[in-house]
Order: C-alpha cells, then sequence, then structure tokens
C-alpha cells in the first residue's frame, strides 16, 4: 500500500509540474518585409507573440504615427486582416481563440456567454495599461503565459483613434452577425476576456496563429 501511494503521490507531482511548465517560446520571421516576431506554444497552439505589423493596404499605426506601429503593430481592418498572416501561419478562428482562453485557465460566465473570466488577466502584458475604471487597481495582467497582449486600441470612422492603454481587441476569422466579425476583446477595466461580433470596419490588431 505504502508503494502505490507512492506512485500515485509520484504521478500526481508529475501532472501539476506539467500543468505549470513554462510556456515554449521562439522566434519567426516574416520573409515578405524581414521583421522578426516572438513566438510562444500555449498548450497545442503557437501563437505570435506580439501583434502583426506588416505594412499594407487598410493597415495603420495608432494615431498615424510610426512609433506606435512598433510599440502596438498595425491596426487592420476585417478584410485585410483575413489576408495579412505570412505563409505558414494563419488569423485565428473564434473556435481557437477559444480554444486559447481555455488553455490559460479561462472560464466562461454562465449567464454572459460572451465573457470568460481570469483570461485576461493571463494574456496581458504586465505594463502599458491604464488603471482600472473601477478603481481596484492597475489594468496590467501578469502575461503568465507569455502572449504579452498590449493596449494598441482601435481606429474607425475613417480616422478616429481611440482606447489606447484600455483596449485591445484581436480579429477572428470568424464572421458574425449582419457581416460582422468576432474577436477576443481585453480591457484595463477587468481580468477576463470577451469573445464578440463587431463592426468590420473598425481597425484592431492581429495575432497570427501557426498552421
Amino acid at each position: 500500500m505504502k508503494r502505490l501511494a507512492l506512485i500515485i503521490c509520484v504521478v500526481m507531482f508529475l501532472g501539476t509540474v506539467g500543468a505549470f511548465a513554462a510556456p515554449k517560446k521562439g522566434t519567426m520571421k516574416d520573409s515578405r518585409d524581414g521583421k522578426a516576431y516572438k513566438t510562444v506554444q500555449i498548450g497545442s497552439q503557437t501563437w505570435m507573440a506580439e501583434n502583426l505589423n506588416y505594412k499594407t493596404k487598410d493597415s495603420y499605426c495608432y494615431d498615424n504615427k510610426k512609433p506606435n506601429c512598433a510599440k502596438y503593430g498595425r491596426l487592420y481592418t476585417w478584410k485585410t486582416a483575413q489576408e495579412v498572416c505570412p505563409v505558414g501561419w494563419h488569423l485565428p478562428s473564434r473556435g481557437e481563440f477559444e480554444m486559447l482562453i481555455k488553455a490559460v485557465g479561462g472560464t466562461m460566465d454562465k449567464q454572459e456567454k460572451r465573457y470568460w473570466a481570469n483570461a485576461g488577466k493571463s494574456l496581458k502584458s504586465t505594463s502599458s495599461w491604464n488603471e482600472s475604471d473601477y478603481g481596484d487597481g492597475d489594468g496590467n495582467g501578469d502575461d503568465a503565459f507569455g502572449f504579452s497582449a498590449v493596449p494598441a486600441g482601435y481606429v474607425c470612422c475613417g480616422g478616429i483613434y481611440d482606447a489606447e492603454g484600455s483596449i485591445t481587441e484581436f480579429w477572428s476569422s470568424t464572421e458574425g452577425r449582419s457581416g460582422n466579425a468576432y474577436g477576443m476583446r481585453l480591457s484595463s477595466s477587468d481580468y477576463g476576456a470577451r469573445l464578440e461580433d463587431g463592426d468590420n470596419r473598425f481597425g484592431h490588431s492581429v495575432r497570427c496563429i501557426k498552421n
């Protein structure tokens, strides 16, 4: 019995170590412009660990300032986002974002099924986020898995930029209602993540996932 108990303890320990193993980090180079990006494996998925910064039609630097592209990557309309990832990578679907959220410990709210508690804290970077609107501390995350989401804001309506420091949203490839498209939205106001559809004319960030 003692031997059996020891074996069980060892198995449980190894399982715990596996669950909290450090994410596998790497790099990739975009052959189109030579830019290098950090990458990270989270669960069975490999993601870019930085926002895409490939210049193309219908892509923008926040506030039309080039240094913001280096800081946040570019903002893309949904149509452009569907075509902008480099060879070997693609724009993630809504389902692939759900897999990511579950892998970092997110739990779906039973009443508001678009909202996943806890995921935002694990996905957000440890700096650059504004203080919470609710006065309960800063809006930074702990970046527990190396995804390093930064508060890039968005562009809309013919050049109106907003929400730098407070919000970021990543386009998915999944179409929503009335021609809109789904995205994963993170905010400085809470530690959750939202998967919801929005106006596909807006410019949001892009994170590519490996094929």
